[in-house]
């Protein structure tokens, strides 16, 4: 044990728990410090240093001492942040942190964010932008803000996220959500107040002038909207806000049109000066970034990456709803729906007001400027074409007219003018528009007409009665089927985070050459359908045209029939019960051809085999196919094949604290420890011990533990309603063959969970190769897990099952 520690003198609490939390595990298990050194990587010195009690120590020292205690981390880091907490509210005399419900102004808002962040363990901010979930939810410079105190999350998103990095309990979050309107609800009078002058909510906490940023609440800069089809121009809600010279609505325009990417200093500097730049231009362009600022707010123009980015909603700028709106229109024109089609284009047409970019210099102006101008122009022509497919020729004769007159050299528009004349009755004028045309090209470019107008002509020589008659409508398109089956997802889904990122990726990918399956494979109870559930919701944007699910009843008495689920899958898809086939060939085929085209997800859950699952696979990239099966799909081709384990000991604590109540597991941590040891880390089993402890608040958590540390009742133990660890054990234990059970109950006889080959080549008097086959029969029936060196490991509570098993 080497000498005597000092003894802990420290005013901090918190502290004071942590650091004899780590002595006592450390004397528990006799070890010395150079022993833990070896054990965990870290210096003696530091490790000694961790559990001293003279300084909080990082993170990472802490979690290396327990682990090389064998101590449970989870508390560990637990008690380390509480500690982080003392250390701060001890040297910050009177600062507490308010609870959400009482949250009423700014200042109590800004002091109960910074709170949670301390609590956290005051993670750094970088850390913060990763742990917040999808990118750019939480920027790393916002989180430094906020914990800072000079400003608050711009929406809910960017709430939700800041909440998440700092550990906030989903069922806690509501309520910061609600503490943030409430005070956003109320600080909008404040825009009333004199220039300056601050509210009694906001002087708690205000920075000197010097130090003050420019910030705006988040409604307004949702409330900012812009312009480049024309003027270069922004509003807040109804109000013009000055854009500056031309020079800082250059610098405007060519972050707008970067559509929220960082656009670097080099870039910007090209894009006024082109080859030759003025030597002050970085200060320039600092300079107009600044007063742009102070117009807009710190959050909606951001300084990143050597750079600035402009963060606004996609709906804000009229550009982009302009190509929504282009883009609709042309799916409606797909969609044979030429009138809605019509009528989208002239929306488009209609955000324009004069040139594009007006009065924008610099070189990056002048091409977005002609870029802009000939995509107008394509939009007309394609706008004008639709005028003439439903019959309003008449009223584009003007149009393209004048239109024809400003760009005597677009053929199309020469080409159109010649159909609205035709279909007016003026067939000569026709003719003569075709003839000047052919004159203006020979006389200006050397070059006859293109062979498309030059048939024009021809057909208008002939009379052709079908050019005189625009397309028919269509028949409306009836709207297709959307299925929508998959069950809901768990509130309180926990972890998980390898396997459930590793497939969404993989299924993501249905818009490539090769249709996606993933199967998961794992021990009944692990979670398959679970995570493929969570999955499947996460994922649904990527599959617009629905999802299918069916459970295959895989481990019943009788699974489920192939040409049944395809009979249901149809009818789902919006096939007649007359129309659907009575072989399943046909039924697989009409099935495929269904899909065909289409984008949807199919949740194949609680398969048998390959063979109940490859009819029910699309045919064609587009779709994915999500299975769950407790044997492992070897056999089906193509597969990406993704095997679950039990939860590791911070995940498994995470859930049993949601399910039970995080304070209640708290108050008897290592009780709770013995019940998640004593379930083996399954998570059925640690939802059903959750579930009778919260179905029974007066029960302790120790009493719980005892019950399940009896082996021969354990099994009894871990069931409540219509979930029982002895009842999914059974289908799989039903499901092996006379060898395979033989091999199952033999394992429980022993005193170890781990087995070798070597060891049931003994048992069966067979070959090694036999053995290994046997082994890794059960191993893809999800009975055990391989391990290295010829060896397999049932799980606990599957171990105590053989025992008893017949």
């Amino acid at each position: 044990m080497g000498r005597r520690e000092k003894p802990i003198v420290t005013s901090n609490k918190a502290l004071e728990r942590l650091a004899s939390w780590l002595r006592d595990h450390r004397a528990a298990g006799g070890w010395s410090y150079a022993q833990l050194a070896q054990r965990s990587g870290c210096h003696a010195t530091t490790l000694q240093r961790a559990a001293s009690g003279n300084q909080v120590p990082s993170a990472r020292a802490v979690e290396a001492y327990a682990r090389a205690c064998d101590a449970p981390v989870p508390i560990a880091l637990e008690l380390w942040k509480q500690a982080r907490a003392g250390e701060y509210y001890g040297a910050v005399t009177g600062r507490a942190m308010p609870s959400p419900v009482y949250v009423s102004g700014l200042s109590q808002l800004k002091a109960g964010l910074h709170g949670l962040y301390v609590k956290a363990g005051r993670p750094a901010v970088r850390s913060m932008e990763e742990r917040a979930g999808q990118w750019g939810k939480l920027p790393h410079s916002t989180a430094h803000r906020i914990v800072q105190g000079q400003t608050v999350p711009r929406d809910e998103s960017q709430l939700i996220g800041f909440l998440t990095a700092c550990d906030v309990p989903e069922q806690e979050q509501p309520q910061w959500v609600d503490a943030w309107r409430r005070v956003l609800d109320r600080a909008t009078p404040m825009a009333a107040l004199p220039e300056g002058a601050a509210s009694p909510a906001e002087s708690a906490i205000r920075p000197p002038v010097s130090e003050q940023r420019i910030t705006r609440s988040p409604e307004a800069v949702s409330a900012l909207r812009f312009t480049v089809l024309g003027p270069v121009r922004a509003w807040r809600g109804s109000e013009l806000l000055s854009s500056g010279s031309p020079q800082q609505r250059a610098l405007l325009a060519a972050l707008l049109l970067r559509e929220g990417r960082t656009v670097t200093a080099g870039e910007l500097i090209d894009a006024f000066w082109g080859e030759d730049p003025p030597s002050q231009a970085l200060a320039t362009i600092r300079t107009y970034a600044s007063r742009l600022r102070k117009i807009l707010g710190e959050e909606a123009l951001v300084s990143e990456s050597g750079g600035y980015s402009l963060r606004i909603g996609r709906g804000k700028l009229d550009l982009t709803l302009a190509q929504d709106l282009a883009f609709e229109a042309e799916k409606a024109r797909a969609g044979g729906d030429r009138l809605r089609a019509r009528t989208l284009l002239n929306k488009v047409l209609g955000l324009w007001d004069g040139e594009a970019l007006s009065s924008v210099p610099g070189p990056y102006a002048d091409n977005q400027r002609t870029r802009l101008e000939e995509w107008r122009l394509q939009l007309t022509e394609t706008r004008l074409d639709l005028d003439l497919e439903v019959g309003c020729h008449a009223e584009a004769v003007s149009e393209l007219t004048a239109l024809t007159a400003a760009h005597p050299l677009r053929e199309r528009l020469r080409e159109l003018l010649m159909v609205a004349l035709y279909r007016s009755g003026r067939q000569a004028e026709a003719l003569a528009v075709y003839a000047d045309t052919r004159r203006l090209l020979a006389e200006e470019l050397g070059v006859d007409p293109r062979p498309e107008l030059a048939q024009l002509q021809q057909r208008i020589l002939r009379a052709d009665e079908e050019l005189a008659r625009p397309a028919d409508e269509p028949a409306p398109t009836p709207t297709p089927f959307r299925p929508a089956q998959l069950p809901a997802t768990v509130p309180d889904f926990t972890g998980r985070h390898s396997p459930a990122r590793e497939l969404g990726e993989q299924l993501a990918t249905a818009g490539n050459a090769v249709m996606p399956v993933s199967a998961l494979a794992g021990i009944g109870g692990v979670g398959k359908t679970t995570l493929a559930v969570h999955v499947a919701h996460r994922i649904r944007p990527h599959f617009p045209d629905g999802q299918l699910y069916v459970d295959l009843q895989g481990t019943g008495a009788r699974a489920a029939e192939p040409e049944t689920v395809l009979g249901s899958f149809l009818r789902a898809l919006g096939t007649a019960d007359s129309a659907i086939p009575d072989t399943l060939d046909e039924r697989a085929a009409l099935y495929r051809s269904t899909l065909d085209g289409r984008r949807i997800l199919i949740l194949l859950d609680n398969a048998h085999d390959a063979a109940q699952i490859r009819p029910l696979l699309p045919g064609t990239p587009g779709c994915a196919a999500l299975v769950t099966s407790r044997v492992r799909m070897v056999d089906l081709a193509g597969a990406h094949l993704v095997d679950l384990d039990v939860m590791s000991s911070e995940e498994a604590f995470q859930l049993f604290a949601r399910i039970v109540g995080a304070e209640r597991v708290q108050a008897e941590l290592e009780a709770a420890l013995d019940v998640l040891a004593a379930c083996g880390f399954l998570p059925l089993a640690i939802r059903i011990a959750g579930s009778r402890l919260a179905a029974r608040r007066n029960w302790s958590i120790s009493a719980l533990a005892g019950k399940l540390a009896d082996e021969r009742q354990r099994l009894d133990e871990l069931q409540v309603g219509d979930l029982a660890v002895r009842a999914t054990l059974d289908l799989s234990y039903r499901q092996l063959t006379f060898v395979q059970a033989q091999v199952f109950r033999a394992l429980g006889a022993r005193s170890t969970p781990v087995v070798s080959v070597q060891s049931v080549r003994t048992l069966l008097n067979s070959s090694a190769a036999e053995a290994e086959k046997i082994l890794e029969d059960l191993a893809n029936a999800g009975i055990c897990v391989p391990l290295e060196s010829g060896r397999y490991r049932l799980h606990d509570l599957a171990w105590l099952y053989a025992r008893t098993a017949t």
